[in-house]
């Protein structure tokens, strides 16, 4: 017969190695609403396909092939678009309105993005940045169209 203490530490075991794993999930940022042709969503160095409903997190890149393309909106209802042979970075997103916690830098790597700002950008503007290899771009609340040629 097994003793309680061994089952205490069993269960002790489990509780404390499942911690730092829960403590990693990151929360959604967004999700996909639209694909076209070969769209991915890279993460963890990884490309993943993109499909319609899928969840995209802080660090995800996105990416499209010669005849793709992707539309995400982000839950701050920020959209972004991304044409053919594009690729964006979402360096950095948090929207806890509530805890006055807003941030979104957009890396734009290459091709062509449309930006349309959501809700960060209204109530904190310095908080959205838009990088390209040649300017950092700030936002106070519009849209636009970004091509990044390499």
């Amino acid at each position: 017969m097994v003793s309680p203490r061994y089952w205490a530490g069993v269960v002790t075991l489990v509780v404390v190695a499942a911690t730092p794993a829960q403590a990693q999930q990151e929360s959604s940022a967004g999700r996909v609403k639209v694909v076209s042709g070969p769209a991915f969503i890279m993460r963890a160095s990884k490309l993943v396909p993109a499909q319609v409903g899928q969840e995209v997190f802080a660090a995800d890149a996105l990416r499209t092939g010669a005849d793709g393309r992707i539309g995400v909106t982000l839950k701050d209802d920020t959209r972004i678009s991304l044409g053919p042979n594009s690729e964006v970075q979402l360096e950095r997103y948090n929207y806890a309105a509530a805890d006055g916690k807003l941030a979104l830098v957009l890396k734009m790597v290459r091709g062509v993005t449309a930006y349309v700002s959501g809700r960060i950008a209204k109530l904190s503007p310095d908080a959205v940045r838009l990088e390209t290899p040649a300017a950092i771009v700030g936002v106070r609340g519009t849209s636009l169209a970004i091509r990044v040629d390499q």
